[in-house]
C-alpha cells in the first residue's frame, strides 16, 4: 500500500506541475533539489527518417488494440462519429532526474502517459483517426529552471512532436480535416508547430479545431504567429481553444508572474499582456455559463484510473485575469494544486462538453466546404 501511495503522489505531480508553470506552484529551491536533472545536457541523435512508421512509437494510433484514446468512462454515452483525425500530445510524465529528455524506453513515463491519454483525450474518441506520439519529453525538472540546457531538452522534445507531426499529416488522406490537441508541455510544443506548420501553409485550411490546453497563449504574441483566430461562437470552425481553471477563491499570482517571465512566439515580453481564455461550456472566448450548461464533467475515482461523468457538475466563467473560474471548489479529488489551480482537471472539468464541442466544430469545417 504504501508504495501504491507513493505512486500516486509522483502520478498527480506529474500531471499537475508538468510544464513551466510548476514555477508557480513550488518553493524554487525544494523544487530544484527534487527534480532539477543531476547532470548537463545529453545531446541525442535524431530519429531516422521513418521511426515514426514504427507502431511502437505511437501509444495511441488506428488500429492499435485497447487504444488508451478509445477509453470511455463510466455514463458517458457512445460517441458520435466523427470524419477528423486528430494528434494528440500528452503532458509530462518523465519525473526522473538522471536526464533532460525521457528516454524512449522509460516505463513509467510510458504507463504515465498512458494514463494521461486516457482521461485528456478519450473526449475525442469519435474521431475516425486518432494519434498520440511517444517523444522524449523534456523532464519534469526541465521547467524548473531557465538556460541552455532547457532550451535543448525543449528543443529535442519538440523535433520528435514535429516528425511524429509530419508522419501523422504524410498518412491522411488529403480532404481529411485535422484536429491539434494536447494539454500542459504538449500545448507548448503545438503552440510552436502551428507558427511552423500551420502559419501561412496549405495545412491551415485543413486544421478544424486546435485544443491547446493547460498553457497560456498570448493574444498579441502567440495567436497571430500561430495563423488561427481564437473559437469566438460555437460554430466557427479553424480556430483555436484555450483555458486554465481555477476555483475560488483563486490565487493565480504566481501562475501569472511565470508567463510573463516568458517570451512570446515573435519573441517579445509577455508582461502585461493578456492570455486567451475560452470557456469550454460556451465554445467562445469569455463569458459565463452555469452549472446546467455542463453537459458531463468526468470525475475521477480514488486511483485516477478510471471515473464518471456527472452532469451540471460545475459552472465556468473567465475571470478579467485570463483565468477560467469554477465558481467554487469541486469535489474532483485530493489533486487540486495551491491557489485552488485545477491544473490536472482542465479537459475532464469539461469532458462531454469538449465532445460534443470538437464534433460540432469539425461539422461546422465540413458545412464551410
Amino acid at each position: 500500500m504504501a508504495r501504491k501511495f507513493l505512486y500516486f503522489i509522483a502520478f498527480c505531480i506529474a500531471i499537475f506541475i508538468a510544464g513551466r508553470l510548476a514555477l508557480s506552484f513550488y518553493p524554487d529551491t525544494l523544487s530544484r533539489l527534487a527534480f532539477k536533472p543531476s547532470g548537463a545536457f545529453e545531446a541525442q541523435k535524431a530519429l531516422t527518417a521513418s521511426q515514426y512508421a514504427d507502431p511502437a512509437m505511437w501509444l495511441s494510433r488506428p488500429g492499435q488494440p485497447g487504444d488508451p484514446a478509445r477509453w470511455s468512462p463510466t455514463g458517458a454515452p457512445a460517441p458520435a462519429p466523427v470524419r477528423a483525425a486528430v494528434f494528440f500530445v500528452h503532458p509530462t510524465s518523465y519525473l526522473a532526474k538522471a536526464h533532460w529528455n525521457a528516454p524512449l524506453g522509460d516505463q513509467e513515463a510510458r504507463t504515465r502517459a498512458v494514463t494521461f491519454i486516457r482521461g485528456m483525450a478519450s473526449p475525442f474518441a469519435g474521431a475516425e483517426q486518432i494519434w498520440a506520439p511517444r517523444y522524449r519529453q523534456a523532464a519534469f525538472g526541465a521547467f524548473l529552471t531557465q538556460g541552455d540546457d532547457r532550451a535543448k531538452a525543449l528543443d529535442l522534445a519538440y523535433g520528435d512532436v514535429l516528425q511524429a507531426f509530419d508522419h501523422f499529416v504524410a498518412q491522411l488522406p488529403a480532404d481529411m480535416p485535422i484536429v491539434l490537441a494536447g494539454h500542459s508541455q504538449g500545448s507548448l510544443h503545438l503552440r510552436r508547430l502551428m507558427a511552423e506548420r500551420v502559419k501561412d501553409q496549405p495545412l491551415s485550411s485543413r486544421i478544424a479545431a486546435a485544443y491547446l490546453v493547460g498553457w497560456p497563449l498570448s493574444m498579441r504574441h502567440d495567436l497571430p504567429e500561430m495563423g488561427l483566430q481564437p473559437c469566438n461562437i460555437a460554430e466557427q470552425p479553424n480556430c483555436v481553444m484555450s483555458w486554465m481553471s481555477y476555483g475560488e477563491p483563486a490565487d493565480p499570482a504566481m501562475t501569472i508572474a511565470a508567463y510573463e517571465a516568458d517570451t512570446g512566439l515573435d519573441g517579445k515580453p509577455l508582461r502585461g499582456q493578456a492570455f486567451l481564455c475560452s470557456n469550454p461550456l460556451t465554445g467562445s472566448a469569455g463569458g459565463t455559463a452555469p452549472a446546467s450548461a455542463n453537459l458531463g464533467t468526468l470525475v475521477p475515482d480514488g486511483k485516477i484510473e478510471n471515473g464518471e461523468i456527472k452532469p451540471a457538475f460545475v459552472p465556468a466563467t473567465c475571470r478579467a485575469d485570463g483565468m477560467l473560474s469554477l465558481q467554487s471548489t469541486p469535489e474532483m479529488g485530493d489533486y487540486v494544486l495551491p491557489g485552488n489551480n485545477y491544473h490536472v482537471y482542465d479537459i475532464p472539468l469539461f469532458w462531454m462538453n469538449v465532445r460534443a464541442d470538437f464534433a460540432r466544430r469539425v461539422a461546422a469545417w465540413q458545412a464551410a466546404r
